[in-house]
């Protein structure tokens, strides 16, 4: 139907188009959030794993010979780069929640726009620091051993930092987790809505089609 048969339903249906359009960019947003959560999330579980790697390097290092603890702090400090590294690979989009960056979704309701807002867990653009973790970062094991001396309190620093960064972390993951939870149901909600507002705009000014059919049919008995 067009306007001329019914403006007003008309005019309603396309309120209803609009809204649903608008709707659906704001889905768009919700699906890029979602993934920028979810890889923000993959480099803390994989940063979990390799702050275990380190902790049992440290561990080793304690009953070692200065030789082997030597090998040992090696090894744990291309450990810990690598946490640093893989904190800065876990960005989607040139947005990264291991770093300093801030995401701003935005959901579309009757009342205008409403937003979520999250922010990044480290200090700056390029570092990933949480509680424990960036005083390690930053001394690595280079105070593990005074010429052949191994400083067993030193390592034993070392794995008590990195036992801070496993809670700090699991606390950090749980508010992935729910900011992803939330989007997750604005998503699908939202979904739902576009699928309801299409149909209302269709009920409004699809043709009835048994009336369009005995209309045809009465004009072929005419002719």
């Amino acid at each position: 139907n067009s306007a001329l048969d019914d403006p007003i339903n008309f005019f309603t249906a396309q309120e209803h188009r609009l809204r649903a359009s608008d709707l659906a960019a704001r889905k768009d947003g919700m699906s890029e959030a979602i993934q920028t959560i979810k890889a923000a999330n993959v480099g803390v579980e994989n940063i979990n794993s390799l702050i275990a790697q380190a902790k049992s390097l440290a561990q080793s290092a304690l009953s070692a010979t200065s030789t082997d603890a030597i090998t040992f702090r090696s090894q744990y400090n291309t450990v810990m780069n690598q946490i640093s590294q893989m904190a800065a690979d876990s960005g989607y989009k040139g947005t990264n929640l291991l770093q300093s960056a801030e995401l701003t979704i935005e959901f579309a309701s009757e009342a205008g726009k409403s937003t979520l807002n999250l922010t990044g867990f480290g200090d700056t653009s390029t570092t990933f620091n949480i509680n424990g973790l960036d005083t390690e970062m930053a001394a690595l094991g280079s105070a593990w051993i005074s010429g052949t001396t191994i400083d067993a309190t030193e390592i034993q620093n070392s794995i008590d930092n990195l036992e801070t960064a496993r809670g700090e972390l699991r606390v950090r993951s749980k508010t992935l987790s729910s900011s992803l939870s939330i989007i997750t149901a604005r998503e699908e909600f939202t979904g739902q809505m576009i699928n309801t507002l299409g149909d209302g705009a269709s009920k409004l000014t699809e043709a009835d089609m048994n009336e369009e059919g005995a209309n045809m049919l009465m004009l072929q008995t005419r002719q």
